[in-house]
């Protein structure tokens, strides 16, 4: 049987951290908690489930989970946020490839999450597919801030694991609004600092047709009242990210 390595990244994550750690006790050989200076009670948490915790200064969303994944022990690592949590499904479908010891490169999971106490099953939410479970050797976060996602290098082989991976977002709209502001000023530095631009046409035709995606062509419509929430504060966030890479553009002169 090939053994697993569990990598989390943290900050305060009090409310979340225990339910993600008792859905992989099971199956982990091994529990990595890189911790970027939590206050609250993360730390004694993890602590009381045998974790390694190592506390790591911010690095940006992707430099903290590969500086996580580089720490594992054992090659076949799962990376999880917090606020994540196997399915028994899913936790049955791992348990099953770590028997066969791995044999594929990498394996994606569907991911269901929770918004204001409903699962969102449409929209750009659902499935979600996520690259998740890897043989580090051949596997690192990349994308851009802080929109990160799990890539394996070419010609790996990589498989879809029934199951899904539960994640607990938001709990109200205000909690979602205020992510969302934070998530575009974030995303709209990593496109400056890479040289991209934005004009007016973006600040309209960019937000419509994030709407029009998640509400009607992914079906968000389908999910009621959280339905349409969600894809008007996505149409929302979009309008932020381009806006504030304007004003960037701007401030440069």
């Amino acid at each position: 049987m090939a053994q697993l390595s569990v990598a989390i990244i943290t900050m305060n994550e009090e409310n979340n951290i225990g339910r993600c750690l008792e859905s992989v006790k099971d199956i982990a050989d091994e529990i990595i908690v890189v911790d970027s200076g939590s206050t609250d009670k993360t730390k004694e948490i993890c602590e009381s489930y045998g974790v390694r915790f190592i506390f790591q200064p911010f690095l940006g969303f992707i430099g903290q989970k590969n500086f996580a994944l580089e720490s594992a022990i054992h090659p076949h690592v799962l990376s999880l946020d917090a606020d994540e949590a196997l399915s028994p499904e899913l936790k049955k479908s791992i348990q099953s490839e770590k028997e066969n010891g791995f044999p594929m490169h990498g394996y994606s999971m569907n991911r269901l999450s929770w918004f204001c106490d409903q699962w969102i099953r449409h929209g750009s939410w659902y499935p979600d597919r996520k690259l998740r479970l890897v043989l580090k050797s051949v596997a690192k976060w990349g994308g851009m801030n802080p929109h990160d996602k799990l890539e394996l290098t070419n010609k790996a082989s990589e498989k879809q694991l029934s199951g899904d991976l539960l994640h607990y977002t938001y709990y109200t709209i205000d909690e979602y609004i205020l992510q969302g502001n934070k998530f575009s000023s974030i995303s709209a530095k990593a496109m400056f600092d890479e040289g991209k631009k934005a004009g007016y046409l973006n600040l309209v035709w960019n937000p419509f047709m994030a709407f029009v995606k998640n509400y009607f062509i992914r079906a968000g419509f389908l999910d009621g009242f959280n339905g349409y929430i969600i894809a008007r504060q996505s149409a929302n966030q979009t309008f932020l990210k381009y806006a504030k890479l304007m004003q960037l553009q701007r401030m440069q002169g």
